[in-house]
């Protein structure tokens, strides 16, 4: 196929998550170390909705306000009903006025009405915001995984990665929305509470107002205590579900060692250290509302006592005493919320942390302005002088030198680390180099841009790669615009025909998501299928045929022999036999090239190669 940007295959290739990360992995809960700085962030991307967060904090401020009028106007009903039922003992009226109560009645009716629309239209809109918001996120991270350079991924798991999508961003999505319309309806609620109170009674509002700091100080020990426990049990969470996919998806090795009560004893003791962080987490939690409400049943002993009093001289009403009551719940209620919220909003904070820490990566170097192409393609490669090292203290390549005529084969080997797939990765652009330059028919690489210079090369990978869509897609990957015949044609040639049509539905029959209903070596052949597809400029084959039986590699040579017919060619080959008619061998060791020559000019220097190539057939012997 026409290689497609590497990092984008190894996006599709997810490792398996470590502890705590991964989808269900359960990333444990921390603080950001930077509030602020994310916060200001996290504004921004929810300041280009600027409009509909506003929209909301109106219906939030409004839906609060008639929510809190709601016990007042109450209290006139409730008043006028104990009045009326008073003078019909004392023989003063006959009857209770019900038009009166009946009217309150209804206008508390209309208000709750218009409260519960107002909540409504705040809760479409804030989830509209805060999808939009989290779709931006999505996005973005994945725009970023196309611009990071390869050596990103060299310090990253794959799991860690996939986390940010589907732990984090998630973790901001679900939570933004009760953020926000959390603490402007607490907030709205409690000032407005207060401020009700006071206009009735300042002695009853203060018996309120005392409840307070009592409130504040046992949420603040409940979530301090609770805090350390629910994120021991996130932590606890990621290890079982860590344990759990691991062992899962490798069975067939635990139980071909009989490793199955070994396992089952690890998981014995993750689940039980879970299961108490997770029995504490949710005692404690389960702590606040009890406490919570004896604060609040305090509250009402003091407002009953005093209210009697007042009544009693005729400075406060029923209704109104009625009416301190329901208060009391509305100022318990925003306060544990505002608690509960605060934890969430360190966990979003800490989770928008790490997506935008993620998103202040480097990206790779820039495609250059005015880039240069080329137009009829000979094949002509040439290393001159690069040099290279994962690490800039570190160098793998030094100095090396090579021209490549247009159609030679060039076989790269040596032992296992030598560099061999390093040199293919710096022709790719993959890295850059840290010295030298790489020249295509004379034209320097990094004046390219990446998608052209890609697009010259078909590679088929050591580790074969497959999307879970059809056998037939999966080879037309490698050009699009593809027949079925020239699908079949392809699989054909690769020697991948005969299996494919012996399978119940042929080209149709879909590979699964871990590939696991073909075998490894058909695998291979279809990614090769996808190559002569493709019909590429240049070739690279990393070990391609490192997963298939020996009658199948003969096969399979034969057809590459012939794909490599007028195109410039790098192999990568353990099996020394397999790149004896190779027009230039490579020879690696350490990073550095030690030979190069033809096979049979490397023999007669009884070198590194000689030796290599003897003890092959040393150890088949």
């Amino acid at each position: 196929m026409s290689v497609r940007d590497h990092k984008t295959v190894r996006q599709a290739v997810p490792r398996p998550a470590g502890p705590g990360h991964g989808p269900g992995g359960g990333v444990p809960i921390g603080k950001a170390k930077d509030f602020k700085g994310t916060l200001k962030k996290l504004l921004h991307y929810i300041g280009r909705y600027k409009g509909s967060v506003i929209l909301v904090a109106v219906f939030a401020v409004v839906a609060s306000v008639l929510a809190v009028l709601g016990p007042r106007i109450l209290g006139f009903a409730t008043t006028r009903l104990f009045q009326d039922l008073m003078g019909m003992v004392e023989g003063t009226t006959d009857a209770i006025n019900m038009t009166y109560i009946g009217q309150v009645l209804m206008v508390l009716i209309g208000l709750y009405i218009v409260s519960s629309f107002c909540l409504y239209i705040q809760g479409f809109v804030m989830s509209k915001v805060t999808m939009k918001v989290t779709y931006n996120m999505r996005r973005d991270v994945s725009k970023k995984l196309n611009r990071l350079p390869l050596s990103f991924f060299d310090k990253q798991t794959y799991g860690e990665v996939l986390s940010l999508i589907t732990n984090d961003i998630d973790t901001i999505n679900q939570n933004l929305n009760q953020v926000l319309t959390q603490i402007i309806t607490s907030v709205t609620t409690v000032v407005g509470t207060v401020v009700i109170m006071l206009t009735m009674n300042w002695g009853m509002t203060l018996i309120v107002l005392l409840i307070l700091p009592i409130s504040l100080a046992i949420v603040s020990v409940v979530v301090r205590k609770s805090q350390r426990y629910f994120s021991a049990q996130q932590d606890y969470l990621g290890h079982v579900n860590a344990h759990v996919e691991e062992v899962f998806t490798n069975h067939t090795v635990v139980k071909a060692f009989n490793g199955e009560e070994d396992e089952a004893q690890k998981f014995d003791v993750m689940n039980g250290e879970l299961y108490s962080a997770a029995w504490r987490s949710q005692f404690m939690s389960g702590l606040m509302m009890p406490i919570m409400n004896f604060v609040a049943n305090l509250g009402y002993v003091g407002l009953c006592i005093m209210g009697g009093y007042l009544a009693m001289h005729g400075s406060l009403t029923v209704g109104e005493i009625q009416a301190f009551l329901q208060y009391v719940r509305n100022i318990t209620q925003p306060i544990v919320a505002l608690a509960q919220i605060s934890a969430v909003l360190q966990m979003t904070m800490a989770a928008a942390e790490r997506v935008f820490a993620f998103l202040a990566e480097p990206d790779e170097t820039p495609d250059p302005a005015i880039p240069e192409h080329i137009g009829d393609i000979k094949g002509a490669v040439d290393f001159d002088h690069i040099s290279f090292g994962y690490n800039p203290d570190k160098l793998i390549i030094k100095d090396f030198s090579c021209h490549v005529k247009p159609g030679q084969k060039v076989a790269i080997v040596g032992p296992t680390g030598a560099g061999k797939t390093t040199l293919v990765k710096l022709l790719m652009r993959f890295y850059e180099l840290d010295g030298g330059c790489i020249l295509i028919d004379g034209i320097n690489t990094q004046k390219m841009t990446r998608d052209e210079l890609r697009s010259l090369f078909g590679m088929v990978l050591q580790d074969a790669w497959l999307e879970s869509t059809s056998i037939a897609e999966n080879i037309r990957y490698g050009r699009l615009d593809a027949s079925d015949e020239e699908v079949r044609k392809a699989a054909k040639a690769a020697q991948a025909d005969h299996f494919v049509r012996t399978l119940a539905e042929g080209y149709e029959t879909a590979v699964n998501e871990e590939s696991s209903n073909i075998s490894q070596g058909q695998k291979q052949l279809l990614t090769i299928a996808r190559v002569i597809l493709a019909d590429p400029k240049m070739l690279i084959l990393d070990e391609a045929t490192s997963s298939v039986d020996t009658r199948t590699e003969v096969q399979i040579q034969k057809a590459m022999d012939n794909l490599m017919k007028g195109r410039t060619s790098f192999v990568i080959a353990h099996r020394l036999s397999t790149i004896r008619n190779a027009d230039l061998i490579l020879v690696m060791r350490d990073g550095d090239i030690v030979e190069q020559g033809t096979h049979d000019e490397l023999l007669k220097k009884r070198g590194f190669y000689a030796d290599l190539y003897n003890s092959q057939f040393e150890k088949a012997a």
